[in-house]
């Protein structure tokens, strides 16, 4: 078994199957969000990458771009975090789908509002967990989620702390969901450990 997997070990071959494993968790998280909202949600192509954990706040536009973070714990064959991270327009969108509000309508982020966006993550987020463990036949489990309006620099603290020194290798799908004219973007970061890394790479049979 090849133990020493980073970044720089990606290959084309490894890539393109993490990428089959973004579209299926993204057409799955597609559907949940639509049985969830009880509307049609299209779903554009997702983007899927692999990238160092140092530049996910990059993607994020920086890490004093204020976002909404959803955090969720990754347990049992594979350990890390899961996070879905939404810009504040694409989150008061989110809501008032949700709230059946105007779209544009402005909103403040109360407790009944993030709790709200706290829900959609967890949904959204198992969607892409459960695919992952079909996938794979690994056990993965998530923990409850929690909910931060920060600074993405701020958000992002919490992961890198806690794996940060194991593991430097983000898997990232960017996903568009349109309803209407209107869409949300929401971004996910699969954060494993790096041992849980090389486990995953096994049980697809490319490591």
């Amino acid at each position: 078994m090849k133990s020493d997997i980073d970044i720089n070990g990606i290959n084309s071959f490894h890539l393109d199957v993490l990428r089959e494993i973004g579209n299926i968790g993204a057409g799955n998280a597609a559907t949940a969000l639509a049985k969830l909202l009880d509307k049609r949600i299209e779903m554009k192509v997702p983007q899927i990458r692999v990238m160092k954990f140092s530049d996910v706040s990059d993607v994020l536009g920086g890490a004093e771009s204020e976002v909404v973070g959803i955090l969720l714990g990754v347990t049992g064959d594979i350990t890390g975090n899961i996070m879905f991270v939404l810009d504040l327009v694409s989150a008061r969108r989110l809501v008032n789908i949700l709230m059946g509000n105007p779209l544009d309508q402005e909103i403040e982020f109360g407790s009944m509002e993030s709790s709200a966006l706290q829900e959609v993550g967890n949904i959204l987020a198992g969607a892409y967990l459960s695919s992952l463990s079909n996938l794979t036949n690994l056990r993965i489990i998530s923990d409850v989620p929690g909910i931060a309006i920060d600074m993405a620099g701020a958000i992002l603290s919490v992961p890198a702390i806690e794996f940060g020194r194991n593991s430097d290798t983000v898997l990232y799908i960017e996903n568009e969901f349109t309803y209407g004219k209107d869409s949300v973007v929401g971004d996910f970061f699969l954060v494993p450990d790096k041992a849980s890394y090389i486990r995953l790479l096994n049980a697809l049979g490319v490591a």
